[in-house]
């Protein structure tokens, strides 16, 4: 399926979503983002068991926001700043809130395959998915208070979590560059994939997920992103209770009939 900037792929169990406007380095305009909405909205109907973000073209995954005069967001932004108008800006950064909230929240892991640079916004969308996948030569930079602009799709709060405080406030305040190593040692991406793998190294990863119980990877995935502002004994009455739940559900069944009968288990669909 073809949607202005965006391209969604389904590969069995898995759904790759590429970021399609190479000529902007896959920057983001008004189009795109409303594109990428009907997307999530298409993935809500038919859930697959991953998701796969990255950029088409060899050199980018995303350069984030597409600040070029032709996209009619600047156009209002400039002239809400003219008017000293906070109304547009606000309504603007809540709609690419809400469309990015929308996908990374489906209950599916989401994989960022990071195959170039991924600046501003794309930085932004990377480090609210749930595992990164990064190219070697990918350059990852949180580049927008050279432009008198802080990050504002998650990007700081996302960044903050993954990484601690420090570290963000080092990458955000500084928009240094990072290369892939460095993304590795500092936990902010998984895995560096061989040269111009980041999609086939993501694929490869989203296989080994999706071969698990649906049900299972959704209940560890749930309490994975909701335990961490928890205290301690909640996230674990909560990691309690999810348990009971896919315990409840069956899906072990499959597993355990299939582990001890040497086979491949074949899990069923969630309802």
């Amino acid at each position: 399926m073809n949607d202005y900037g965006i391209r969604l792929e389904r590969r069995d169990h898995i759904a790759v979503i590429s970021l399609d406007r190479p000529q902007r380095r896959n920057a983001f305009d008004e189009i795109m983002w409303k594109s990428l909405a009907g997307v999530t909205e298409k993935l809500k109907q038919d859930l697959p068991r991953v998701i796969i973000i990255t950029g088409a073209g060899d050199n980018a995954f995303c350069a984030g926001f597409d600040v070029n005069p032709d996209n009619p967001q600047v156009s209002r932004l400039a002239s809400a700043v003219e008017n000293r108008d906070s109304s547009p800006v606000r309504d603007l950064i809540r709609m690419i809130r809400t469309t990015l909230d929308s996908l990374v929240f489906l209950p599916v892991p989401v994989i960022a395959a990071i195959n170039g640079l991924a600046y501003g916004g794309g930085a932004e969308i990377a480090v609210r998915c749930d595992l990164r996948v990064m190219d070697p030569a990918a350059i990852l930079c949180f580049s927008e208070v050279t432009l008198g602009l802080m990050p504002d799709h998650g990007g700081v709060v996302g960044l903050a979590r993954l990484v601690g405080p420090s570290i963000a406030a080092d990458l955000i305040l500084t928009a240094r560059k990072l290369d892939a190593e460095e993304a590795l040692a500092l936990g902010l991406v998984n895995r560096i994939s061989g040269p111009g793998s980041a999609l086939d190294e993501a694929i490869s990863l989203a296989t080994s997920i999706a071969d698990n119980g649906p049900r299972a990877v959704r209940h560890a995935l749930e309490v994975i992103r909701k335990t961490a502002d928890m205290t301690y004994v909640d996230a674990l009455e909560m990691e309690s209770k999810k348990a009971v739940e896919l315990i409840a559900s069956g899906e072990c069944i499959h597993g355990i009939t299939a582990f001890l009968t040497k086979e491949k288990p074949n899990f069923p669909e969630p309802d």
